[in-house]
């Protein structure tokens, strides 16, 4: 038993060695295998991560110069369409394309409206406009076929209080062609100014003076089903018959409509009316600050690729100043190119009027002034032109 003892005794030391040789060993070979295993681990992790990072989730186009647009553009729903980029539109157009005997007119009466549906609304001011201006698409299912320059009835829904009967139908001029924005012949678009009433005395909105119709349609939601008559109108139709006649458009903010439609028609859209049109279109466009201009990147783009077909000049009330450094309206452009348009007018060119009534005055003060200059009667004139079938007014 001592001998076993002492032996055992003698073996410990060294059995003790070799556990802790194996033992740290051990350790060892356990931790790289560890360090091994997580290297792996984050390897993978990284490159499941890379691939899904890396991996495209959409075509990769390269961008050329002229698919660049500024930055407020490229935000908005409602793109800017390159002009006469569209394939060839014919399917709603007369025979010959000029011919206005076929016209729809009231197609949808009062006491038998179209139900249509809200595509979209969308704000199409900046911040600091005068008010709000929205750009309405409505489906129509191709039921309610129009011409450029027409209007549209929508009848609000609701029981007007001064007459305890509902409300009437309001008419907006038509901000698209007749091939609407989608080019499929179903839809119209209308460009609407919210209607608020300031009440000096409450210093605020006044909120049961509001536009019954105005605000109806800029809080609509896409969806939404709407009540519409028309299509009316025959005044603001574009001279088609002669397409070598320059076409003068003056509009005061939502008087824009009517000219979206003949412009897209003549430089946006691939028809036999563009194609034709030899005279110059020539848009002045008068709001009160730049934040208020309407589809200006739009006609900035027909400018830009049809400079001798087409002119653009705006006046900015709050913004400019006219020749006497009183602030410019549209008037005042109308005084600065009178000889111009006069010459135009001359050449057997259509004037049109859009917008706010108020606008009329100046504007045919500031003619009235260019006839004098030049040694004309503007009576006369005047008369000419509209017995000619040059002059086109439509305002409200």
């Amino acid at each position: 038993g001592a001998k076993l003892h002492s032996r055992s005794s003698r073996v410990n030391p060294a059995m003790s060695r070799l556990a802790t040789q194996l033992s740290a060993t051990l350790n060892v070979v356990l931790a790289l295998a560890f360090v091994a295993l997580v290297i792996n681990v984050k390897t993978q992790q990284s490159v499941v991560g890379s691939s899904i990072v890396r991996t495209p989730t959409h075509k990769i186009i390269p961008v050329t110069p002229s698919m660049r647009v500024n930055s407020r553009a490229a935000s908005q729903s409602r793109n800017i369409i390159a002009p006469q980029s569209t394939a060839r539109l014919d399917f709603l157009e007369a025979s010959p394309y000029y011919d206005q005997s076929g016209i729809p007119v009231n197609t949808h009466k009062n006491k038998a409206p179209l139900t249509a549906k809200v595509v979209s609304v969308e704000r199409i001011v900046g911040p600091k406009a005068t008010g709000e201006t929205c750009n309405i698409v409505i489906d129509h299912e191709g039921k309610m076929p129009y011409w450029e320059g027409q209007s549209a009835g929508v009848i609000p829904p609701g029981i007007d209080p001064k007459r305890n009967k509902p409300y009437g139908v309001r008419l907006y001029s038509i901000a698209s062609t007749r091939y609407g924005d989608k080019f499929d012949g179903k839809t119209m678009t209308l460009c609407v100014r919210r209607a608020t009433y300031w009440d000096p005395e409450l210093g605020r909105e006044d909120p049961a003076k509001k536009g019954v119709c105005s605000n109806y349609l800029c809080d609509a939601k896409p969806g939404q089903e709407l009540a519409l008559t028309g299509p009316s109108g025959k005044v603001m139709l574009m001279p088609e018959k002669t397409p070598e006649a320059p076409i003068i458009m003056l509009a005061t903010g939502t008087g824009i409509a009517p000219y979206r439609g003949f412009l897209r028609r003549l430089f946006v859209e691939n028809t036999e009316a563009g194609e034709k049109f030899k005279g110059l279109a020539w848009l002045f466009l008068g709001v009160a600050n730049s934040d208020a201009l309407l589809y200006d990147d739009d006609w900035k783009a027909i400018q830009e690729k049809y400079p001798e077909k087409f002119r653009y000049d705006v006046a900015l009330s709050r913004e400019q100043k006219n020749a006497k450094g009183g602030k410019m309206y549209i008037q005042d452009k109308v005084e600065e190119y009178g000889k111009e348009v006069f010459e135009l007018m001359n050449l057997g060119a259509h004037i049109y009027f859009c917008g706010l009534k108020g606008m009329m005055p100046g504007v045919l003060g500031a003619m009235e002034g260019v006839a004098k200059s030049q040694g004309l009667s503007w009576e006369d004139t005047l008369s000419k032109w509209k017995k000619a079938g040059q002059w086109h007014v439509e305002v409200y």
